[in-house]
């Protein structure tokens, strides 16, 4: 395997997301599930995505886990790392990324490191520093409220700032509009004053190529998908890369019994939930009896028994959000985040067990825990079910699957439908 690419996403969702979109702009890409042990086969590959479960946990570990992924990439011969988070830049006045970007700079030697979340296609816009979604400052959106990691401040420079251990500076929307060469030395600039990172404004598309470049003159970047799209559309200009196809959409079919896990309250994920019901049976937990120590995992495994052969099934723990912090309130946001990951990743080990083969997760922390109960380690990405969401196919692993991890905020009112009709 010669990589030209590596990145370190900091959630698994995340990490499909970024894997599906350097596959569609043409990039042969496996995604792994951690630093991949030796031997594990990831065939003839130009980008690797290693994802990790860090965002949320202790910024010294997330520090750790990011260092070891990025040595591996770039000893596996990856020119450039991509430090990929979240588009709405999700984190906490510790971390984590500012922290991990700070120890990637001093591991690879970089000057100052270009950070965008923007993906204007998606509706992530940065313009003078500021994160937009849609027509509005993230702090006036919906997303702001994300149960772990709330985003109160739209103001990405103030918010880096906080974090790293460096000044930050800004590359305005006046200088990315006059191309890559401008950014190039606007960042040549801030690294002589000291900065250690600028946040670069992206209001377009037409603008991710042109940063990219300047990100690639660093062996180190951090951005959402976008940047990733913007590096793979770079490379291939620069004649780095052939644009080649995966060869997961051309596999034979996997068959076996299809289930559905939700674990993301987001409006869109409730929206799914409600559009499919009618077609297949769902199974809504009991979230405070989850809590409580229930045995609300083996009572979802039986009523899958009983539906299972007659079609998929889709069990879910999603609530709408006033739900969900009253019960924060009442048992702590993070002991009642991983009691409620680790039901549904019981489950999904059940489902597995019980000879479910085509398996569909909502929810970033979820799909982590539900990938992580199985064991599974890497994955060929598949044709794109909806922006930002992969069919993924096992790869090293003694029982072929397909798989879709789903950021809870992606895809439309019908992505269940389309998910199901997709996985064969």
């Amino acid at each position: 395997m010669s990589l030209i690419l590596g990145a370190v996403a900091d959630d698994y969702t995340g990490a499909s997301d970024l894997a599906n979109t350097l596959a569609q702009a043409g990039l042969r890409t496996v995604q792994t599930i951690g630093v991949p042990d030796a031997g594990l086969p990831l065939g003839d590959s130009d980008a690797v995505v290693v994802a990790l479960k860090s965002r949320s946990i202790a910024a010294d570990e997330a520090v750790a886990l990011s260092r070891r992924a990025a040595s591996w990439a770039r000893e596996q011969g990856a020119q450039h790392v991509l430090f990929k988070v979240c588009s709405t830049f999700d984190s906490t006045d510790a971390g984590n990324i500012g922290p991990v970007m700070d120890a990637l700079r001093e591991d690879f030697q970089a000057g100052a490191v270009v950070v965008t979340p923007a993906f204007p296609a998606t509706g992530r816009a940065v313009f003078m520093g500021h994160l937009f979604v849609g027509q509005v400052l993230l702090n006036d959106s919906p997303l702001k409220d994300h149960p772990l990691n709330p985003m109160h401040d739209a103001n990405l420079v103030r918010v880096l700032a906080r974090q790293s251990r460096h000044p930050v500076g800004l590359i305005p929307f006046a200088t990315v509009e006059q191309g890559g060469d401008a950014i190039r030395e606007a960042m040549e600039a801030l690294r002589a004053e000291g900065k250690g990172a600028a946040i670069v404004d992206a209001v377009a598309d037409r603008h991710l190529q042109a940063v990219a470049e300047a990100a690639l003159q660093s062996p180190v970047s951090v951005g959402a998908s976008g940047l990733g799209l913007g590096l793979a559309r770079a490379l291939i200009a620069g004649q780095q890369v052939t644009p080649r196809q995966s060869d997961a959409a051309a596999a034979p079919a996997v068959g076996g019994k299809a289930a559905l896990l939700a674990g993301s309250c987001s409006q869109a994920t409730l929206e799914q939930i409600a559009a499919i019901e009618g077609d297949i049976p769902v199974l809504r937990l009991d979230v405070g009896r989850i809590l409580a120590g229930g045995p609300v995992a083996r009572e979802a495994l039986d009523w899958a028994d009983a539906r299972l052969a007659g079609g998929p099934v889709l069990i879910a723990s999603s609530a709408p959000p006033q739900e969900v912090a009253q019960l924060q309130s009442q048992h702590g946001r993070e002991h009642a985040g991983s009691r409620i990951e680790q039901c549904l990743a019981e489950i999904g080990a059940g489902l597995v067990a019980r000879g479910v083969r085509r398996l569909i997760v909502a929810g970033g922390e979820s799909s982590g825990a539900v990938v992580d109960r199985l064991g599974l380690r890497a994955f060929q990405v598949g044709p794109e079910i909806a922006p930002g969401v992969p069919v993924l196919r096992t790869t090293g692993h003694d029982t072929a699957m397909l798989l879709a991890l789903k950021s809870g905020n992606f895809g439309g009112k019908d992505f269940f439908r389309r998910a199901l009709e997709m996985m064969k």
